[in-house]
């Protein structure tokens, strides 16, 4: 089965750089990458574009809209992405950058990191981001649930607040990333009533293989996240992701096939992200 890693980073962040060296305990590069990608047959990886200005700076205000990728000089040829959005750099000159960018074929939606910068979904500073996104027919990621940084403001990222924006542009198909964790129960209800909202299982865990059984062994860690999955009865609607490099690629997939019924395995593995990400097509045949 080819599986396509929808969530996933390849930044010069230093937290990242820190997970990967004493949590996740992985190589943090492309030769890295393409070792775990290659061992688990994952044919494709969406990357979330993020950047910091100054070492352990996410999020950073600075940060120069679109954020772009820049762990290593050159893109893996078997990774796309979504660039960034930092709101308080969004004039017209970064707008302009940001289109220019959406315009090119390894670009393949668009990122907001709600929580980690204080304004929520709905907010008119996005307004033109989501003009972008209905031009050029890409999806928008937000970021939902809990921050990997004390800094930001668990508010914003609540996936109730997303609510309003797929209301209001039915026209955009959104992903909530991490399914709102650990309010997914509430991301159930906004993935069950719009249609036009998607959620990747992403980032539910840091750390190794040993970290993941521990947790799958315990009788109560993932009871929020299967009463979530049973309430929305729909699996045409999730998306498979690492966060990479918070896990190693193969044990999170292991994890996800133990939580995810064997009938729904082509559908979150590979299936919807093609449906989500048309512009990924032209990598994957």
């Amino acid at each position: 089965m080819r599986i396509i890693d929808a969530h996933m980073h390849f930044s010069n962040i230093s937290s990242f750089k820190e997970t990967a060296r004493n949590l996740s305990k992985l190589d943090y590069s492309s030769e890295g990458l393409w070792q775990e990608y290659r061992d688990a047959n994952v044919v494709l990886g969406i990357a979330m574009g993020l950047t910091e200005t100054k070492a352990d700076g996410f999020p950073d205000y600075e940060a120069a809209t679109p954020m772009d990728l820049d762990l290593e000089e050159q893109l893996p040829a078997n990774i796309c992405y979504c660039p960034g959005i930092n709101p308080y750099r969004l004039g017209a000159q970064e707008l302009a950058a940001l289109e220019a960018l959406l315009e090119k074929p390894e670009v393949v939606g668009i990122k907001i990191y709600l929580g980690y910068y204080p304004f929520y979904a709905y907010d008119e500073v996005y307004s033109p981001v989501y003009e972008l996104a209905i031009k050029y027919g890409l999806p928008v990621v937000f970021h939902t649930g809990d921050t990997y940084s004390e800094r930001g403001l668990l508010k914003y990222a609540h996936p109730l607040t997303i609510d309003e924006v797929a209301v209001k542009y039915r026209e955009i198909n959104f992903m909530m990333a991490h399914f709102g964790d650990p309010w997914v129960l509430d991301g159930a209800e906004v993935l069950y009533k719009n249609r036009n909202m998607y959620a990747d299982l992403s980032g539910l865990l840091v750390g190794t293989k040993v970290d993941l059984q521990k947790k799958l062994e315990s009788p109560y860690f993932f009871n929020h996240l299967k009463h979530a999955l049973a309430f929305t009865d729909d699996y045409s609607k999730f998306l498979f992701g690492t966060d990479w490099p918070l896990v190693q690629v193969q044990p999170y997939i292991d994890l996800m096939k133990k939580l995810i019924p064997r009938e729904a395995h082509e559908d979150l593995f590979f299936n919807n992200a093609v449906k989500l990400f048309p512009k990924i097509k032209r990598f994957i045949e």
